[in-house]
């Protein structure tokens, strides 16, 4: 994966703060952000909501999802709930909101961010297996053409539960700037082949025109 790496000891700190100047320096009146799931990611929604609380004008920000399990939105697993819980119930409200519903379709929300880009700010993680958004070793999404945005996936290894509905990598290239958050002993083998380049990770393939790695201390150790 091209891009900045940046090592640091509090990743969601550097995640709200890299937010906040992003939207006072966005090109358009209004700002995107398209937002992940995962712990990590809750923790940096967290963040953001306090300290962004005063520092963005929220009546700006469109809220989009990079990738949804397909389970009921007040669901434990829904990345909707958690978004919902850790940010936007926390800041004023938001310009808009839209989220990947079950009982829509990847058709219609690749649509929607056709109508949406560019994109501001795409957040994404990585997981154990190296993969990103719901781009999964192996799966089928990994192939989409170049012309589909969005589609529905699932894990053939079995490693993440639930169908998934995910932007594909020609998606996450609609973004003018890629945030990847990373951290945590568990994650320091999946750091390694993202860094490296190594093509059997999903995140090693992530392309935007700006990528920026935010790597907590402890997920870079032994390298």
């Amino acid at each position: 994966m091209a891009g900045e790496l940046v090592v640091v000891d509090d990743v969601a700190a550097t995640f709200a703060e890299f937010v906040i100047d992003a939207w006072q320096h966005r090109p358009r009146a209004y700002f995107s952000l398209v937002v992940s799931g995962g712990d990590l990611a809750k923790r940096c929604y967290q963040r953001l909501a306090k300290l962004g609380q005063d520092a963005i004008e929220w009546s700006t920000v469109d809220i989009y999802w990079g990738d949804e399990r397909l389970v009921p939105r007040r669901h434990p697993d829904s990345n909707e709930y958690m978004v919902r819980e850790a940010l936007i119930n926390r800041v004023p409200p938001v310009r808009g909101v839209f989220p990947m519903r079950i009982e829509s379709n990847a058709g219609s929300y690749d649509a929607l961010i056709r109508g949406a880009a560019p994109l501001d700010l795409i957040h994404l993680g990585v997981g154990p297996d190296g993969h990103t958004a719901s781009l999964f070793p192996d799966s089928d999404a990994l192939q989409a053409p170049a012309t589909r945005y969005v589609v529905d996936n699932v894990d053939p290894n079995g490693h993440n539960p639930h169908p998934r509905r995910t932007l594909t990598f020609a998606g996450i290239a609609l973004g003018d700037t890629a945030v990847v958050t990373v951290d945590g002993a568990d994650k320091r083998a999946a750091v390694r082949r993202v860094v490296d380049g190594d093509a059997t990770a999903p995140a090693a393939h992530i392309r935007a025109p700006r990528v920026k790695l935010i790597v907590g201390r402890s997920a870079m150790l032994g390298r």
